[in-house]
């Protein structure tokens, strides 16, 4: 692995570093919950187009992500194992997770987050990423950040599939057409892997398999006015280990767990000359269960998991260089499980955002009231600002707060704690960018968290916040900081060879004053990530590496787990057979690096894999 490092060092200084938001401006929905150019805002977002799905191969949405600055991940296993996403330090249930448009955390587990692991990219045709704290547009658990996945074909008929390592098939297919005033569009896939042991000191493979299927209709309905559906239906089925007795250490067993996901929305949306609307209701729903053979075909453990979702959103240019961005939502939450009866809440929120755009100069500044049925409000405040100085540079600033309402599991289970009062954070950065023939983006960035959620242990404690609560509760006792700088950017050089980096510096540390744990490191958060990414083409061919690095961090908040940093290439290629036929091939981790991003928990070893790509 050190020859990995030594290539990544020689990398970083003969190229420029790269990032997807440097140079070209895409189109987010992030910024102020409608269409807007990235290059209008001074938030930091990341977007990735259909080519880029493509080009990085495969289902795992986490080797996306990887492209983009401020990212890190931890996994308890392989393939659809339990996945968190890290974002400038933060935790991964605090990011707000849409499919969509839908926002799709699980109501019903312990922190409210959305599991990664139950999202592949075999329908995906858009991924943003919004870096920095946004409740102002986005309300409750918008905190750490926002992902948006947006679901979809291309016109006409469309499939693809591969096959490799450990067992694993992967196969989806859609279509996009209109009929009339309506359009559709319609996706299938599949995926299964044999995996391997979640356990690293063990050897029976824990496999997974997913379908899933979605859908979108559009219609027009009049001038500038249009109806629009969307669903989503994924079932996922993982074998797991766990830590049976006598020796309570990671080991395998025959235990799985399967998971069932519902969302969709329906609404209007209205576009005119001078006002955008949309207004829509949506709903998710996961259902979850655990299954021990040893135990019988009962489940052990269930839970279920809704979110009820009205929202309107609208822009309304008020004049040359004013608008005015508002909305409104309503969400009604619930959850059960086998031991929890059900329990309910509802939470109101209210934004409006002023934007001035006028010659090179962008400034927004927006205000939030939400108002919860357990804790009471909240109020969130958020600034951005953007100059273009001459063609090429362009400066950026903002100011986000978040805040993250206590969950449903936190509040009413039977370690619950109806006290609770939301997590808080304030979020800054600042950046410049160049745009030329190559693209360079420098961002400063610090978030500040306060009264976070944490498991306080009643061992021995029967009185005050522990009376009644033997084995534990939840309170507002932690605060975090974290701060860095990202380096991303892009280069198209000669003879067909393009260059793309992004690297993060991260100091992530408890703050919690008197706490054992003041001034470590928080857990799982690597002082430096860096992904280098090379493509050749040339007519009919196009080959391409990619090289993770990331540095040591702890795995517990004692700092007394060490997880090394490690480094995994891969080398990838495409052949386009024919106008409608591309065939497509890769190795991951190349040189078999042995790692782990979670104690205990392997990770997948060399494998290669082959696959089609076929457009009618």
């Amino acid at each position: 692995m050190r020859n990995l490092y030594l290539c990544a060092a020689c990398l970083s200084l003969a190229a420029p570093a790269a990032a997807q938001d440097a140079g070209t401006s895409a189109i987010t929905v992030l910024a102020n919950g409608l269409s807007q150019p990235t290059a209008a805002t001074g938030q930091s977002v990341t977007v990735f187009d259909r080519r880029d799905i493509e080009q990085v191969q495969g289902a795992d949405l986490t080797r996306l992500l990887e492209r983009a600055p401020g990212v890190t991940f931890s996994r308890n296993g392989g393939p659809g194992a339990f996945t968190a996403l890290r974002v400038r330090g933060a935790e991964g249930d605090q990011l707000l997770v849409l499919i969509d448009g839908v926002r799709v955390a699980d109501p019903a587990s312990p922190g409210g987050g959305f599991d990664l692991g139950n999202l592949l990219m075999g329908n995906a045709a858009r991924v943003e990423l919004q870096r920095s704290s946004n409740s102002t547009i986005w309300g409750s658990q918008a905190l750490g950040g926002v992902l948006a996945v947006t679901l979809g074909s291309e016109p006409g008929l469309a499939a693809s599939a591969e096959a490799g390592a450990r067992g694993m098939v992967s196969a989806s297919a859609g279509t996009r057409f209109a009929a009339g005033p309506a359009k559709f569009d319609l996706r299938a896939s599949h995926f299964t892997s044999d995996g391997f042991s979640a356990a690293a000191a063990g050897t029976e493979p824990d496999g997974f398999r997913q379908s899933e299927a979605a859908g979108h209709l559009a219609i027009e309905l009049a001038r500038g006015l249009q109806g629009f559906a969307s669903g989503r239906y994924a079932y996922g089925r993982l074998d797991t280990d766990s830590f049976p007795a006598p020796s309570y250490t990671l080991a395998d067993t025959n235990e799985y767990q399967t998971t069932r996901q519902y969302s969709g929305a329906s609404g209007l949306a209205y576009s005119g000359d001078a006002v955008q609307l949309r207004a829509s209701f949506a709903s998710a729903h996961t259902e979850r269960a655990n299954y021990d053979p040893a135990f019988g075909t009962s489940p052990t453990f269930t839970a279920n998991g809704v979110s009820d979702q009205a929202e309107v959103r609208g822009r309304w240019q008020l004049a040359d260089t004013y608008a005015l961005a508002f909305g409104g939502m309503r969400e009604w939450s619930r959850f059960a499980t086998l031991y929890d009866a059900r329990h309910e809440t509802a939470i109101t929120g209210f934004y409006a955002q002023l934007e001035r755009d006028r010659g090179p100069l962008h400034l927004a500044a927006g205000l939030r009231r939400d108002l919860h049925r357990d804790f009471g409000g909240a109020w969130s405040v958020g600034a951005d600002a953007a100059y273009r100085l001459g063609r090429r540079w362009r400066v950026t600033a903002s100011y986000g707060e978040g805040f993250k309402a206590p969950t449903l599991f936190q509040l009413h289970s039977d370690y619950g704690n109806s006290a609770l009062q939301p997590e808080r954070a304030r979020s800054y950065d600042i950046g410049a960018v160049y745009a030329g023939p190559v693209t360079l983006a420098l961002t400063a960035f610090r978030r500040d968290t306060r009264a976070q959620i944490g498991f306080v242990s009643c061992f021995g404690m029967p009185t005050g916040i522990c009376a009644g609560r033997p084995y534990g509760t939840y309170d507002n006792v932690g605060q975090a900081g974290a701060q860095g700088v990202e380096l991303s950017g892009a280069a198209s050089l000669p003879r067909g060879l393009s260059l793309r980096a992004a690297y993060t510096y991260l100091e992530a540390a408890d703050r919690t004053a008197g706490s054992p744990n003041a001034g470590r490191d928080l857990a799982r958060r690597p002082r430096h990530a860096l992904t280098l990414s090379g493509d050749w083409g040339a007519g009919r061919i196009r080959l391409g590496a990619d090289l993770r690095v990331v540095s040591a961090s702890f795995d517990d908040a004692a700092n007394t787990a060490a997880l090394a940093g490690y480094a995994v290439a891969t080398v990838r290629g495409e052949w386009d057979a024919s106008r409608a036929v591309t065939l497509f091939g890769r190795v991951e981790n190349l040189f078999d690096d042995h790692y782990q991003t979670a104690a205990g928990y392997a990770t997948a070893g060399r494998g290669a894999y082959l696959g089609a790509r076929a457009r009618f």
